[in-house]
C-alpha cells in the first residue's frame, strides 16, 4: 500500500471518528433538551426516556475511546494529526459527562414533578441558565464540526456569565431557604439542576478550548488567552 492510500486512509479514518464525535454531540444535546422539557412539563416518561438514552450514549463514548486509541497505535499520527486525535478524545469525555449532567437534571424532575417550582425563588433563573448553557454547547458543536476558532473563542467568554448568574441565584435561594423553611427539599432540587446546567456550560468551554488547540496548537486552559482577544475586541 502506497503512501498516498494510507493517507486517504488515515483521512477517512479519522472523518468518521469526527462525523460519530459530532453524532454524539447531538445526542447529549438532545439529553440535556428533554431533561429540560421534562423539568417544564412535569413529564416523567420524557425524564425516563433521557435515563434511558444514556446507554447508548455510554456505549458510543467506548467505541470512540477504541477508535481513537486504534488509530493512534496502528497509524502513529504525526505531530498535527496526533493532536487532533488527542484533543478529540478529551471532546468525547466532555460529551459523556454533559451526558450525565442531563442525566441529574431528569432525574430530579422526576423528584419535583408534584411540586409547585413555578412559585419558588430562582425557577425562571434556571431556564436563563439552561437557555445560555444550551447556546453554549450548540455553538461547541459548530466550532467542533466547522473547527471555528473565532465561535470558540465566543462561546467560552460566555462561561463568566453563567457561573456569576449560577452563584448569584445560590446565594438567593440560600435565602429564600433561611426565610421559608418549608421550601428547602424543594429548593435543593432547584439548586442542584441548576449546578448540573453550570457544568454542562464548563464542558461546553471544554469543548471550545480544545477546538482552540486542535486549530492554533495552542493549549490556552488556565490562561487568560480568550480574555485578552475579547478585551481587544472592546
Amino acid at each position: 500500500m502506497n503512501k498516498e492510500h494510507l493517507s486517504k486512509h488515515y483521512d477517512h479514518l479519522l472523518e468518521t471518528i469526527r462525523s460519530h464525535v459530532l453524532q454524539m454531540g447531538g445526542m447529549v444535546e438532545a439529553q440535556f433538551q428533554n431533561a429540560m422539557k421534562a423539568l417544564d412539563e412535569r413529564d416523567e416518561a420524557l425524564a425516563e426516556k433521557v435515563l434511558a438514552s444514556d446507554v447508548e450514549i455510554n456505549q458510543l463514548e467506548i467505541r470512540l475511546d477504541k477508535a481513537c486509541t486504534e488509530l493512534i497505535v496502528k497509524r502513529q499520527p504525526a505531530a498535527n494529526d496526533l493532536r487532533t486525535v488527542m484533543a478529540t478524545t478529551k471532546i468525547i469525555t466532555d460529551l459523556e459527562r454533559i451526558g450525565d449532567e442531563a442525566i441529574k437534571i431528569a432525574r430530579s424532575a422526576k423528584n419535583i414533578q408534584n411540586r409547585n417550582m413555578a412559585i419558588l425563588n430562582g425557577y425562571q433563573t434556571i431556564r436563563v441558565l439552561a437557555e445560555t448553557a444550551s447556546g453554549m454547547l450548540r455553538d461547541a458543536l459548530d466550532a467542533f464540526a466547522r473547527m471555528d476558532k473565532d465561535l470558540a473563542i465566543n462561546l467560552i467568554g460566555r462561561d463568566d456569565i453563567i457561573d456569576h448568574d449560577f452563584h448569584a441565584m445560590m446565594r438567593n435561594l440560600i435565602t429564600y431557604m433561611m426565610e421559608e423553611p418549608k421550601t428547602i427539599s424543594a429548593s435543593l432540587d432547584l439548586l442542584w439542576i441548576a449546578k448540573a446546567i453550570e457544568r454542562i456550560g464548563d464542558h461546553s468551554t471544554n469543548l471550545g478550548e480544545q477546538v482552540i488547540y486542535i486549530v492554533e496548537g495552542k493549549d490556552i486552559r488556565h490562561s487568560d488567552y480568550v480574555a485578552n482577544i475579547l478585551e481587544q475586541e472592546k
